[in-house]
């Protein structure tokens, strides 16, 4: 594909992921299985697609899992090297193209997403860069940040992924409100970070996708503490619309809320049906065994 004009995308993962204890104990919640990969390499993977090939991982202490699975595994290698196993060879290596580089930076303290991405102003710098919550797995055809990048290349600035939600569900998202430019585009006015129903805007609600332009570094270092005693992104956007103009993007495809764990099971089972060894074995035993 055409060389990316977004370079940089920035996964904060330094969350504890309570809503899934004990499971992530010792574990942490981006690398839960759906199906045969973790969600930290579902997210990965939809950058790269979109052309994206540095990938900034805001991490925290108990997070070295991560690091390892996006590391060489020489023994690993070498096992199944000797043992003839070359498309399990091949698999494992693919997880980390040689053309991507992995670069993590800590966040020392649980401040909030907004304070998520700050950690990561150092290593983004001046440019735009992209945002994916991991516990977000999003599917499309094509992948719902290459769509994103499309969009960027238009309109050149920055963008949020956007879905319509039950009224009742807005306590749970950015709500957002502007002017619709076309279908799929709406030039946002206002944005609100997880309003009780009765106050939302709108019920368009910001999923775990962003591209957004440097200028939201100097915003998110001024906010005060929001929804949760946190430094909220949401309300660092809504600063940064005084001075640049944010579109919202309807993508095309799927979500799923794995940091659920409802949502986390209607992934695995929508993604088993699809996958291409287990997909139609899979679909035929719920198909007998669950009427």
């Amino acid at each position: 594909m055409n060389p990316s004009s977004i370079k940089k995308a920035v996964f904060p993962i330094a969350g504890l992921g309570t809503r899934f204890l004990p499971a992530t104990k010792a574990s942490p919640k981006e690398m839960l299985t759906v199906v045969d990969k973790p969600l930290i390499q579902y997210a990965v993977e939809e950058a790269y697609e979109a052309g994206i090939r540095q990938m900034i991982f805001v991490t925290g202490r108990t997070k070295r899992s991560i690091e390892d699975h996006f590391d060489t595994a020489y023994e690993l290698e070498s096992e199944l090297e000797a043992a003839g196993k070359h498309e399990l060879l091949q698999l494992v290596r693919s997880i980390k193209p040689d053309d991507m580089q992995c670069v993590y930076v800590r966040q020392h303290r649980a401040l909030g997403l907004g304070h998520a991405v700050l950690c990561a102003r150092e290593l983004v710098g001046n440019d735009p860069f992209a945002v994916l919550l991991a516990d977000d797995l999003m599917v499309g055809q094509p992948s719902i940040m290459s769509q994103m990048v499309e969009q960027f290349n238009e309109w050149r600035t920055s963008i949020l992924a956007v879905q319509d939600v039950p009224r009742e569900d807005t306590r749970k998202y950015g709500i957002v409100a502007g002017t619709e430019v076309n279908p799929q585009m709406v030039d946002v006015n206002a944005i609100v970070e997880k309003p009780a129903p009765e106050q939302a805007p709108s019920t368009l609600a910001v999923a775990g996708r962003y591209i957004l332009t440097p200028g939201i570094f100097a915003e998110i270092a001024s906010q005060q503490t929001g929804v949760g005693g946190e430094i909220q992104l949401t309300d660092a956007i809504a600063s940064l619309l005084r001075r640049e103009r944010v579109f919202a993007f309807r993508y095309q495809g799927k979500r799923y809320d794995c940091g659920s764990k409802q949502g986390f099971l209607q992934a695995t089972v929508d993604l088993a049906r699809q996958h291409p060894e287990m997909g139609e074995g899979f679909s035929a035993w719920l198909k007998d065994n669950c009427q």
